[in-house]
């Protein structure tokens, strides 16, 4: 479900802040770039409040965020709705023990890690990245949360790229999206 109504002046303001990138990280990639989004005090609030409105009423009580934009996003929104944030992140790059799960991207392969203990099983968790291309990267993060025993409720994206059909690899759990690339 791609989230909002175009007719939301929010939706529109946060669209026009994000910047396209062609041929980054590689030729052929036209890489949405939400780093211009933050320069804008008012898109990144509405951006974090629309989000928040959707899931503060969920009784989510961890939001994992995934490296790295997942953790620009995924914290102010924990702390609004009265969550815990977990940062899933890219290898060796947490101390002490870990679980990890390897992914493919449109450009690449992947893992993602998460300490052991962040998470309690039982716990209902929002996975929160920036983008959705293939869906790769938040199978990852549904399989951690999952082989630890979280319920994921939803995952929740900035941006979806319909054309790669990400969302179809999602196992069936709802992604809420606020806007598509074109």
């Amino acid at each position: 479900m791609s989230g909002c109504k175009e007719e939301d002046s929010r939706i529109h303001s946060i669209r026009t802040t994000i910047r396209v990138v062609p041929n980054f990280p590689k030729p052929g990639i036209m890489f949405q770039d939400i780093t211009t989004l933050l320069l804008d005090p008012k898109a990144f609030k509405n951006t974090v409040d629309l989000f928040v409105e959707r899931y503060k009423q969920k009784n989510i009580s961890v939001v994992a965020g995934i490296e790295a934009r997942g953790f620009i996003f995924g914290p102010p929104i924990a702390l609004a709705i009265g969550a815990k944030f977990v940062p899933l992140r890219k290898p060796r790059k947490l101390p002490g023990e870990v679980i990890s799960e390897e992914y493919v991207l449109e450009y690449g392969t992947d893992c993602l890690e998460m300490h052991i203990g962040a998470v309690e099983p039982g716990e209902c968790a929002l996975v929160v990245d920036d983008l959705i291309a293939t869906g790769g990267t938040l199978c990852a993060a549904m399989n951690l949360l999952e082989r630890v025993g979280a319920e994921v409720v939803e995952c929740a994206c900035i941006i979806e790229i319909p054309e790669l059909k990400g969302r179809e690899r999602l196992k069936g759990k709802p992604l809420f999206t606020l806007l598509e690339s074109h």
